[in-house]
């Protein structure tokens, strides 16, 4: 009897405790993933910007790759993901918080220095079909089987798609047009 009063206890703390507790953390975590909560902290301010005239957000396809896309791991990698979700959280709030001057290039280079291949095949699956394009196509083809010491990461040839200053928003389907601005 009392292993049966024990599982009934259990079961009405989890629907009464537990299953709003877990409710709650993930709501909060859907609403502080999008841009526009990543944008009201005025030191994110320039980033959200840039990133609107980018090609992650203007393309002929209607894609749009958001913060969390590029910046942490996949969401089927559930401990990753709310590990690194806390830990730049942290970061933000602490570098929201200092008196010294937020430094976007800075900042820049550390977050290309961690980025992993993964992370943009994520949206970018397949790019070892490129029809018209077989220059790329084999570019991609040597970073996605790297031999052994050669391995070279995505942002090392694409380091100015996102969060660089432009006058004019950058649409993908007239990235020919602006071969300067970024491939």
């Amino acid at each position: 009897m009392k292993k049966y009063l024990a599982g009934i206890v259990l079961i009405i703390f989890g629907i009464f405790i537990a299953f709003p507790l877990f409710s709650m953390t993930y709501y909060t975590m859907i609403r502080t993933s999008t841009p526009g909560f990543c944008a009201t902290c005025h030191e994110i301010q320039f980033a959200y910007n840039t990133w609107k005239t980018s090609t992650h957000v203007n393309n002929s396809q209607g894609f749009v790759a958001d913060c969390m896309d590029c910046h942490l791991p996949a969401p089927e990698d559930t401990y990753d993901f709310f590990y690194a979700k806390t830990v730049h959280g942290i970061k933000d709030v602490i570098a929201h918080f200092r008196l010294d001057e937020y430094d976007h290039e800075k900042n820049r280079q550390k977050a290309y220095a961690s980025f992993k291949n993964k992370q943009c095949q994520k949206c970018h699956r397949n790019i070892l079909y490129i029809p018209d394009k077989r220059g790329a196509m084999l570019a991609h083809r040597a970073v996605v089987y790297a031999r052994p010491g050669y391995e070279k990461r995505c942002v090392d040839c694409h380091k100015n798609l996102v969060h660089n200053k432009r006058d004019l928003y950058h649409y993908k389907q007239y990235q020919d047009s602006y071969r300067g601005i970024g491939a």
